[in-house]
């Protein structure tokens, strides 16, 4: 099993750590900021675009994840309100911080006057690819895996993982999430250069996304449940991928937004 930390008791203060998800939830977030920024380029935009807007999504989208979390599990936390801020401990919630991504994007796009949809289009490959370097987390942690995997003859990585603290092997729901969101990816910068309209690589994200999360969901063994039978994420995948073949299909209604900019992000 490998250590879940990095870097344990830092500066030599007992109990400051370093986690490896941390390490690599860092390195997407630097990893999409580079592709973030090559892209602005590629338009003619300074790279100050996505640095800014990063100081702002930063901190809603791990709000809005811990809210997200808390809310469903709100069962853990009502007899002692100081857990509800110690995310330290974990519970982050990832479709809590797409939604808090998505807010922000709002909130800069009304700020910058910079056309909403062209710039989520900008931004969304780097989302997709962070979420997928970030599953690997769940790898350290030995969490988010699915059913028990009984067939000795599936007990091997990648379709199973060994979780030692039950002694059992699980499907590898992480890495099915991981790879999927790859692929996912792929298509987002496949189409990057040949989108008809502005959100069409937002639409085509949440229908992805949602396609593959609605899935792999259903495999896992620690999901949020709506009610019986349907998982909250599963839920949420379901309006994700309504409202990207809507957005395909209304594009010359729902979508009319001028993609046009002239302002300080111009190169000049």
């Amino acid at each position: 099993m490998i250590d879940k930390y990095f870097i344990e008791n830092l500066f030599g203060i007992n109990g400051l750590n370093i986690a490896w998800y941390g390490v690599i939830i860092g390195f997407g977030i630097l990893l999409g900021l580079l592709i973030a920024c090559r892209e602005a380029k590629r338009q003619n935009l300074k790279s100050d675009i996505i640095f800014d807007f990063l100081f702002l999504a930063l901190p809603i989208a791990i709000i809005c994840a811990r809210i997200y979390y808390v809310a469903f599990e709100w069962k853990q936390y009502s007899g002692n309100f100081t857990k509800v801020i110690a995310i330290w401990e974990g519970g982050l919630a990832i479709y809590g911080g797409v939604i808090g991504g998505i807010i922000a994007a709002i909130i800069f796009s009304k700020r910058s006057h910079f056309p909403f949809f062209r710039f989520v289009d900008m931004v969304v490959p780097s989302l997709i690819l962070g979420q997928a370097i970030g599953r690997w987390g769940n790898f350290v942690n030995q969490e988010a895996f699915g059913n028990i995997v009984t067939n000795p003859d599936l007990q091997f990585f990648p379709y199973a993982v060994f979780i030692e603290q039950l002694g059992e092997w699980h499907q590898a729901t992480f890495f099915y999430e991981s790879m999927w969101n790859l692929c996912v990816f792929a298509i987002l910068v496949y189409f990057r250069k040949r989108t008809k309209f502005s959100g069409q690589l937002l639409a085509t994200y949440f229908i992805g996304y949602g396609l593959g999360r609605f899935w792999i969901e259903g495999l896992r063994t620690d999901s949020l449940y709506l009610f019986p039978g349907l998982r909250i994420s599963q839920a949420v995948s379901l309006v994700l991928i309504i409202t990207g073949i809507i957005m395909i299909v209304l594009q010359k209604k729902l979508l009319k937004e001028s993609s046009v900019y002239t302002g300080k992000y111009m190169i000049k």
